[in-house]
């Protein structure tokens, strides 16, 4: 399927400099990049939002991407690679993201355990980054976007938005 439109963040004027303003707060309050990059994989895998990962040492090594873990994201509850911290904001981003038809989706236990593993500005930037990658999400598969190609390397992850360029 080709899109239905440019993405609406280049259509609607003055819409895409307050997105990237967003997106530059919250990945400046000290949570790893890489953290956020799993988050969004994460989330974004929820919403049925395709995203191409590297599945080979040689695609990975090709992409400059070092982490391995990509793949296992969609499983992270039954891996033992992802640390307590990571493991806390995969639980909040999926309690976050599936608030259909629950009346408490983000339950005290999975908020204190992420609440103990991010100080509070950080724990803030943790949820503002899943409602902002559930925004794109949905403005993207609303819109029929390409999928999202996950070559990049988190140590020098640049946000989606900042990748946009205008449509001719």
């Amino acid at each position: 399927m080709s899109p239905r439109m440019p993405n609406p963040s280049l259509v609607v004027p003055d819409v895409l400099p307050p997105m990237r303003a967003l997106v530059k707060a919250v990945n400046s309050v000290g949570v790893p990049l890489q953290t956020l990059v799993l988050i969004h994989l994460r989330v974004s895998q929820i919403n049925g939002r395709t995203v191409q990962l590297p599945t080979k040492q040689r695609e990975f090594e090709e992409a400059g991407e070092e982490d391995h873990r990509l793949p296992l994201v969609e499983v992270w509850r039954e891996q033992t690679c992802f640390t307590d911290a990571e493991r806390s904001v995969l639980a909040l981003a999926e309690a976050a993201t599936r608030i259909d038809g629950r009346p408490d989706p983000v339950s005290d236990e999975v908020w204190g355990e992420a609440a103990r593993h991010w100080n509070q500005v950080q724990l803030a930037a943790v949820v503002m980054h899943i409602g902002l990658v559930n925004l794109w999400n949905r403005v993207n598969v609303a819109t029929r976007q390409e999928p999202v190609d996950w070559r990049i390397n988190p140590k020098t992850w640049t946000p989606m938005t900042s990748r946009l360029t205008p449509a001719p």
